[in-house]
């Protein structure tokens, strides 16, 4: 005996013995047999099979088998007929019906009555005019024989069930014709197991072995076992200390939810407080707050969803309502011009999903005192058409610093400290926001494309914005994106991957968010 075999065959369990001995016996025997001889659960049989199969020793081929018979209702219109050939028995005599007389004369319900008017034209058996059913000569020349579809009908109700797989081509055309009904015929799927012995289980076989008592077969050490000395009377199955384990997968956070607690921890130890918002809001805090005019194009219903229910929102006090509808119209108390329109109070009031978490920037000023630090991390939603890049709603990470004294370097230092906690080289560009001046935006490096990409928005809020709040100091404003951060950080190129349930993605990213990934879309 070669020593590979022997150690095979030492480290055979108890059932995988079994099965390989009655297979040595019949190879053709099936697993339901095995268990009913061996007096075994069908399940501890499979399970040694599978352990074979994966082993080399045997092979395992699964065999899928569709039955079909007739429902209750299928068996009453295989006594009864076809409807359409209940129709056709009385019109091959009266030539002629009715189709007020339809149901009457021939006992269809409304239901089988509509049903036989389908079939009757489309097997060509009769002709509907002015109110009245006439036999075709394709009808008179099928009067007295059955069609494909009735004799499988028949057959079926003779047999009880039939193995779709044992049907000719013909009787295949009339099952589907007769499944196109409803409720008529139902099919089972039955799965059958069979083993094959390759050469590695016939080698095994051929050296041969002894299957043991159960009760002395033992896969571990107890403490009764060697109290009691019973250990010396068992044999104890060897084990392959070199065998390939099954993987393990570690419970961790989902990568987009990984990548906001890490922005949130960052954002917190730069000592900022972190605020939250609702997703719906109002256009006032959405839009008006933030002086953008009420005919800015991003207000149209193409880009901003627009709620119903409740079609209007509470409006903050009057006071702040009337200073940011006058800074509208004209400039207010800030020195600037305005937008020179007629501000409308109807419009502050529409109630939207947040197009961006400024919103609760704006809240936080109206309600709080310099100096400040805050941010607030939150979902927003557009209506953008779904891309490998763009969705309708994503995430991002907005904040606020006011206070006596700073400036927009401040705010570029911030910022560039921001990125560099999260391991990115970042570079700024003059932008415009209606919202913002300065203004500019965030781009950060990627060696592996040689390029730069743009992530957030970033400025000083504009007098006009501050005034209405009550705010007198100098105010620093970002807003971020985060799904694109983690489209770079988890090597993906397309957005929705963040978004769908592909638990191999999921179970292959690194547990190190350090970890500087390719990016390529």
């Amino acid at each position: 005996m070669s020593e590979d075999i022997s150690k095979i065959i030492k480290e055979l369990p108890y059932y995988e013995k079994i099965l390989l001995k009655n297979l040595e016996e019949n190879e053709d025997i099936l697993p339901e047999e095995i268990a009913e001889k061996e007096n075994i659960s069908i399940k501890s049989v499979m399970s040694a099979a599978g352990s074979l199969a994966a082993k080399g020793i045997i092979d395992v081929n699964k065999n899928t088998e569709e039955k079909i018979k007739l429902t209750k209702s299928g068996k009453d219109i295989a006594e009864k007929g076809l409807p359409e050939r209940r129709v056709l028995n009385v019109l091959s005599h009266e030539k002629t019906i009715s189709m007020k007389e339809l149901g009457e004369k021939i006992g269809l319900d409304k239901k089988e009555a509509n049903i036989s008017l389908g079939w009757l034209n489309r097997k060509k058996w009769a002709k509907i005019n002015n109110g009245e059913l006439t036999v075709t000569n394709q009808g008179i020349e099928d009067s007295d024989t059955h069609g494909e579809d009735e004799k499988l009908l028949k057959k079926l109700f003779t047999n009880k069930s039939l193995n779709k797989s044992n049907l000719n081509k013909e009787e295949l055309k009339s099952f589907k014709s007769l499944n196109q009904r409803k409720n008529l015929i139902e099919i089972k799927k039955t799965t059958s197991h069979s083993f094959k012995l390759n050469k590695l289980g016939k080698e095994i076989l051929k050296e041969g072995f002894e299957i043991g008592d159960k009760k002395e077969e033992a896969t571990q050490l107890t403490h009764n076992d060697l109290k009691e000395g019973s250990w010396k009377n068992k044999n104890y199955r060897p084990y392959d200390i070199t065998a390939e384990s099954p993987k393990t997968f570690a419970g961790k956070g989902h990568p987009l939810r990984k990548i906001i607690q890490e922005i949130r921890e960052i954002f917190l130890d730069l000592g900022f407080t972190e605020s939250n918002g609702t997703a719906l809001d109002s256009a006032f805090w959405n839009f008006d707050a933030l002086f953008q005019p009420q005919d800015h194009a991003a207000r149209e219903m193409q880009d901003t969803f627009y709620v119903k229910n409740p079609a209007e929102c509470k409006l903050p006090e009057e006071d702040i309502v009337d200073k940011v509808s006058k800074t509208h119209e004209d400039g207010g108390n800030t020195n600037s011009t305005g937008w020179g329109y007629k501000w409308d109070i109807d419009v502050a009031k529409q109630s939207l999903l947040r197009t961006h978490t400024t919103g609760i920037s704006t809240k936080y000023l109206a309600s709080h005192q310099p100096p400040m630090k805050m941010f607030s991390v939150g979902r927003v939603f557009r209506r953008e058409t779904i891309t490998y890049k763009h969705l309708p709603e994503f995430h991002q990470v907005e904040g606020i610093i006011s206070a006596e004294g700073i400036s927009f370097q401040h705010l570029l230092g911030i910022l560039k400290e921001f990125y560099k906690k999260l391991g990115f080289e970042v570079r700024f560009r003059p932008a415009y926001f209606p919202y913002t001046y300065m203004s500019c935006e965030c781009e950060i490096y990627l060696e592996d494309r040689e390029s730069w990409i743009e992530l957030g928005g970033a400025g000083m809020f504009r007098p006009e914005v501050l005034e209405p709040l009550g705010i007198k100091v100098p105010t620093l404003a970002f807003g971020l994106g985060i799904e694109r951060l983690a489209m770079i950080r988890y090597n993906i190129s397309d957005i929705r991957m963040l978004y769908k349930s592909d638990i191999k993605w999921l179970r292959e990213i690194p547990l190190d968010n350090g970890v500087k990934l390719k990016f390529d879309y």
